[in-house]
């Protein structure tokens, strides 16, 4: 029996709550073994990024080569790329290795404010990766920032930019409602003949550091397992749920804390 495998292409957080580390930590958490690719170094803590230092993105390539060439990949997760000649190499490498799911969390701020995309890369995001992506899962600004439009303001709006996002060619749309208002977090899964809404209760904690790193993961996690993306979508977003709930037992830092990716253990 082939053991789940999902792989995450994104940058390291070196405070270890939000990018490759929180990815791995979902992977873990879900029963699924997980591979690297680093794109991208952080100097960022949970009050901050303070430096970027993007890995060469020849550099890049070589690390998915090396492990599409050996490991047995279910699903990948794209997260942080930094820069266009990244986004470049790995649109071209996952063309060469075919994936059979590919997650694309667009990452272009962190949940600190800081920004995390080079704006001249944005274009190459919609036009190199979204066409690959099963889904992407673009945040309420994140979404709006793609579209070059305004944040949209209830349902019907949000429904409009998830149809819109679709049109760069990805398969189905994720739009996070973590930046919205009320008692309920929904988030709006859109495709071409579908939009499903998931709510959950909006939990009052100030450790939401890498949510959205771990959510995609967590996607890709499923996907890896053979769940459908609804399925993993829902499962997705239930775990998620509880790993925020679950925060406020730690203590770290002294800005955005991170979640509990391991509520369940401890």
């Amino acid at each position: 029996m082939t053991t789940p495998t999902a792989l995450t292409i994104a940058g390291s957080d070196s405070s270890g709550g939000a990018g490759i580390q929180a990815d791995l930590k979902t992977f873990a958490a879900l029963g699924v073994y997980g591979a690297s690719v680093i794109a991208a170094l952080t100097a960022q803590n949970t009050r901050g990024v303070t430096g970027i230092h993007a890995v060469p993105a020849e550099f890049v390539a070589a690390q998915i080569d090396a492990v599409f060439s050996d490991l047995d990949i279910g699903a990948v997760k794209i997260g942080m790329v930094a820069q266009a000649a990244s986004i470049d190499e790995i649109a071209a490498a996952l063309s060469r290795w075919q994936p059979r799911h590919i997650v694309l969390d667009p990452v272009m701020v962190a949940t600190s404010g800081d920004r995390l995309l080079a704006s001249e890369a944005v274009d190459a995001l919609r036009t190199r990766l979204m066409p690959l992506a099963s889904v992407i899962t673009p945040n309420l600004p994140e979404a709006a920032a793609l579209l070059g439009e305004h944040i949209a303001a209830n349902e019907a709006e949000i429904e409009a930019q998830g149809h819109r996002l679709l049109a760069f060619g990805c398969r189905a749309v994720l739009i996070k409602g973590g930046h919205g208002e009320g008692a309920e977090s929904i988030d709006y899964l859109v495709t071409s003949g579908h939009t499903t809404a998931l709510a959950a209760p909006r939990v009052a904690t100030r450790n939401t550091h890498g949510t959205g790193c771990s959510l995609s993961s967590a996607i890709a996690a499923g996907l890896a397992k053979g769940e459908d993306l609804e399925l993993a979508v829902r499962n997705a977003k239930t775990w998620i749920s509880a790993a925020i709930a679950a925060a406020d037992r730690f203590s770290v830092g002294h800005g955005h804390g991170p979640i509990h990716h391991f509520h369940k253990f401890y």
